[in-house]
């Protein structure tokens, strides 16, 4: 297993983040026009912004190999943040390595030292892959979501 290096997302990130969220768009059939990316990319890196990323790199070559995109929002039972998980891609040739783990693993420490009430996220029933490493990490509830499309 290689070694894993997760950090905030930098500026010098552009190409590394646009290879790996485009892999993940494209896994998902979803085709974005390039101003949602531009946006996209502006949320993530402003520091003032509710949404925020992190990027993970092969320790030994620093190879981008996993991102994570995630959203602050408040709750009504806290004062404090809740953190939801939105996307978490791992490249393909990196996967079973422990970079999902570590991902997830960065944003569950800084959640402590922050002070967030909760990080959460979703996936897909039938994706047992992924199933299979949250299920090792913490475990699911009985919440069934439900979605209305407003466009």
């Amino acid at each position: 297993m290689a070694q894993i290096d997760v950090r905030d997302l930098a500026p010098a990130d552009r190409s590394a983040w646009d290879r790996l969220w485009s892999a993940n768009c494209a896994h998902y059939g979803a085709v974005l026009p390039a101003a949602d990316n531009d946006e996209l990319w502006r949320r993530i890196s402003d520091a003032d912004y509710a949404m925020g990323a992190l990027i993970a790199f092969t320790s030994q070559d620093s190879r981008p190999v996993g991102l994570a995109h995630y959203v602050l929002h408040p709750h009504t039972f806290s004062s404090r943040m809740l953190c939801y998980l939105e996307d978490l891609w791992v490249d393909p040739e990196a996967r079973g390595g422990g970079v999902g783990r570590r991902l997830i693993e960065a944003l569950i420490a800084r959640g402590r030292e922050r002070g967030w009430r909760r990080l959460y996220w979703h996936t897909e029933a039938d994706n047992s892959a992924a199933r299979a490493l949250y299920d090792r990490l913490v475990r699911v509830t009985d919440y069934v979501r439900y979605d209305v499309a407003l466009q």
